[in-house]
């Protein structure tokens, strides 16, 4: 498994995102996830990916369990701020007013929550500690003063920030350097790449994109919504509706000629892709099956032609739908 540099810290080049084992995508089976987790270990995959939102914790007490007697050989980032037990949070008026998806990002909420996460995952400290979303009601530079103040009493290492725009990552690295951005981005979210990764790169943040593969669609397996199970969110997202899953198919056309070409699968490539784009970056595909685990992490093997990445490349404003619902976008600090 090649390396990347994360902060001081080399991890595994590409990570694991921990969010479909426990969250989003239906039922799962715990003993195949732990199998997943420790496989990925085995195989120098080290940089796991969770929250306290997923799964409404549950996703961190699965976590805990691979941790047991492996703590020092994984770097464990989670998040706080979407809220999932509205008692903590200091938003009772969007509570009363029962908002589909609340966000905190207030002091009081990020304290109440940094000792629930590391009970749940039976850790002293937590290696990079993300602001979830941005909260629109809280100045970012209070919400990263809270976090700072994590570091200072060594319960969490380094902080990052996910879906933040340049101006908020900017007024965030004031208060406290920001080690990470998680943001989606793959072959059919490229968002990021005019304001935010130039940034990155001048204040030496590492990019860490979340669905690298388009929540799935990227490996070819979806052809229509009904190949979904009915309790998997992706029901609800604009690309995965049956007009834009068609209309998005030559990209994923794109990605099966040129797998062809290096006898793999198409989500290797567009991992690959995705790895040529900038060094200080490591996708966290998820999965819930060794097959896949083992496919992933073998993409950071490929190295892909000029040509053949001019030709995914060619695809940037040629995806149909949005990648969000209305109340998801919302969320989204642009």
């Amino acid at each position: 498994m090649k390396q990347r540099l994360l902060g001081t810290t080399k991890v595994g080049s590409i990570g694991l995102g921990c969010m479909g084992m426990s969250h989003a995508y239906g039922t799962s089976n715990e003993q195949e996830n732990l199998s997943v987790l420790n496989c990925a270990l085995e195989m120098g995959c080290n940089f796991w990916d969770t929250a306290d939102f997923y799964g409404e914790g549950e996703n961190e007490k699965l976590l805990s369990k691979a941790l047991k007697g492996n703590r020092e050989e994984v770097f464990l980032c989670t998040k706080v701020g979407n809220v999932f037990d509205r008692t903590l949070t200091s938003h009772q008026d969007q509570v009363q007013k029962q908002v589909d998806w609340i966000v905190d990002g207030s002091p009081d909420y990020i304290n109440k929550c940094i000792d629930k996460s590391l009970q749940r995952l039976g850790v002293d400290y937590i290696d990079l500690y993300y602001l979830h979303r941005v909260d629109p009601l809280i100045p970012v530079e209070e919400s990263i003063g809270a976090m700072a103040d994590l570091v200072k009493r060594g319960k969490v290492r380094y902080l990052g920030l996910s879906e933040a725009s340049a101006d908020t990552i900017r007024r965030a690295v004031a208060v406290h350097p920001i080690t990470a951005l998680q943001s989606e981005y793959s072959l059919w979210t490229r968002d990021i790449e005019d304001r935010v990764i130039p940034l990155c790169r001048e204040l030496g943040i590492t990019i860490v994109p979340f669905a690298p593969l388009g929540r799935g669609y990227l490996t070819g397996k979806i052809t229509k919504k009904n190949d979904l199970a009915q309790d998997d969110w992706r029901r609800k997202f604009p690309r995965f509706q049956d007009d834009n899953i068609e209309k998005n198919k030559k990209i994923v056309k794109a990605l099966e000629e040129i797998s062809a070409l290096y006898k793999v699968t198409p989500a290797q490539i567009a991992l690959a892709w995705l790895l040529e784009q900038e060094e200080h970056l490591i996708p966290i595909p998820g999965t819930r099956h060794i097959k896949y685990l083992e496919e992933n992490l073998s993409a950071s093997q490929i190295s892909l032609s000029e040509e053949n990445l001019s030709i995914l490349n060619a695809y940037k404003n040629e995806i149909a739908g949005e990648r969000f619902p209305i109340n998801m976008s919302k969320l989204v600090d642009r």
